[in-house]
């Protein structure tokens, strides 16, 4: 048996109205559901990006208890190019780029974060990830 591939990846965030806005209102993406408090999804091309408060989420439930503290990293795609698009379109509402970094083997990641603090690189073509991101 082999995974086949991620259906989703997910950050934690205190704040989700913070969340919200920036994954909306800078990155695009479309809310699916909300659970004041809990957790906020949201559509990412044919996957699902998820935020969870992990305070909420450690309480478990029908779902066992999960949750992160520090920050975390996911990495969305774009096509090789968008990158100059992407950093103009993130400066423009004021997200700052922490790296613009070119990799090796091809491909190409911008750095930043979002209010919680976690990586959220839009790369080019195939780069090295880090952990799902408790984003």
């Amino acid at each position: 048996m082999q995974a086949g591939e991620i259906l989703e990846a997910c950050v934690y965030a205190d704040d989700l109205d913070a969340a919200e806005q920036f994954y909306t209102g800078v990155l695009g993406m479309e809310v699916i559901t909300r659970v004041e408090g809990r957790h906020v999804f949201f559509r990412c091309g044919g996957r699902v990006f998820l935020v969870f408060n992990p305070e909420r989420t450690r309480e478990g439930g029908a779902i066992p208890g999960h949750g992160a503290d520090g920050p975390g990293h996911v990495c969305f795609a774009m096509r090789a190019d968008e990158a100059d698009t992407w950093r103009a379109h993130l400066q423009a509402h004021g997200v700052g780029i922490e790296s613009d970094y070119s990799w090796p083997g091809g491909g190409r990641s911008l750095y930043f974060r979002d209010p919680a603090g976690n990586w959220a690189p839009p790369p080019s073509g195939a780069s090295p990830k880090r952990r799902c991101s408790g984003s």
